[in-house]
């Protein structure tokens, strides 16, 4: 049995620049039962003596290698004693209230597996990065209101499809009944494969836009890595979580997609992020027998209707 309280997981690889600014605002946090770690991929700029020094009390896991994004987030999910488990970006800040009220969210909402934060850029604090996220229905995973100008038009509570990796919680009950992170995804959209099975298993995602964070976008990520696992991890996403129902459905539209970035990609060539994405798609197709052993799993955690996952989908 989980204990009461709230576990935050910090996967960090040579993120010693962000840690003070990301620790203090944890620091700075009202919620009475909250326990701190820093999962350390393996980092060579000193982020783990910075922690030892300057943040005692903050749990510091060290791994002897790189194990990507997903490897370290579960590292620390499997080291959380808590029931309510949280993974923050290293280069975040989070507002005063922010452990408060995803706590409160989880509290309110039983039926809620997944909790989004409300996410803004680090350098314009008045500009998205994501409020929530959602997934349409020709298989494209997006931020909700990204780059827009925040008016007040995400200050409501709502169910949403997934909830952004850079800040997301989760029970430990959930994640007990679907499984923690697909290690093999490495990097990019396990947030999103994640939130797949919790809708296929009956949970539901709620976005807390009490829970304020600040992110510095693609500080620690982006270019031709992410490209890659972009191509080759959106492929593994359909091929594992789509219900056939759902893929029959909208066959034509998937399928359309996936041509048009392949195409782009043959016609930017000479570009680096271009090639990788090609790398990565083919890489994804080349590996699909792999994926299905998986698929069949995650299909057989359905509890929910074709129907209502449709419902939950974007229409572009």
């Amino acid at each position: 049995m989980a204990e009461p309280g709230l576990s935050v997981v910090i996967p960090n690889w040579n993120g010693e620049r962000f840690l003070a600014t990301c620790l203090d605002s944890l620091r700075r946090q009202s919620c009475a039962d909250m326990t701190v770690m820093v999962v350390d991929n393996a980092s060579s700029d000193g982020s783990q003596a910075l922690i030892r020094e300057e943040y005692p009390d903050v749990q510091l896991i060290e791994l002897p290698e790189n194990q990507g994004f997903t490897g370290a987030c579960n590292v620390g999910i499997e080291a959380a004693e808590s029931e309510l488990v949280a993974l923050l970006n290293n280069d975040t800040e989070v507002a005063e209230r922010w452990a408060d009220e995803i706590v409160a969210a989880f509290e309110i909402h039983p039926d809620v597996g997944i909790v989004a934060s409300k996410m803004l850029l680090f350098d314009q604090r008045d500009r998205f990065h994501t409020a929530g996220d959602y997934f349409t229905i020709d298989g494209r995973a997006g931020n909700r209101g990204a780059w827009e100008t925040d008016k007040g038009q995400y200050d409501r509570g709502e169910y949403v499809f997934s909830a952004c990796g850079g800040a997301a919680a989760y029970r430990r009950s959930m994640l007990a009944e679907i499984g923690i992170l697909d290690k093999d995804f490495f990097f990019l959209l396990e947030d999103v494969d994640l939130a797949w099975r919790a809708q296929l298993a009956g949970y539901k995602v709620w976005y807390a836009p009490g829970a304020i964070v600040y992110h510095h976008l693609s500080a620690t990520g982006g270019g031709v890595t992410a490209s890659y696992f972009d191509g080759r991890n959106g492929i593994w996403l359909l091929a594992k979580n789509l219900p056939a129902g759902l893929l029959r459905k909208h066959a034509w539209r998937i399928l359309a997609r996936q041509i048009s970035l392949a195409g782009a990609a043959l016609t930017a060539w000479r570009g680096p992020e271009a090639r990788a994405r090609l790398r990565g798609m083919t890489r994804g197709l080349l590996t699909l027998g792999g994926v299905m052993g998986k698929r069949r799993k995650v299909q057989a955690m359905k509890r929910v209707s074709d129907e209502y996952l449709d419902s939950m989908l974007t229409r572009p």
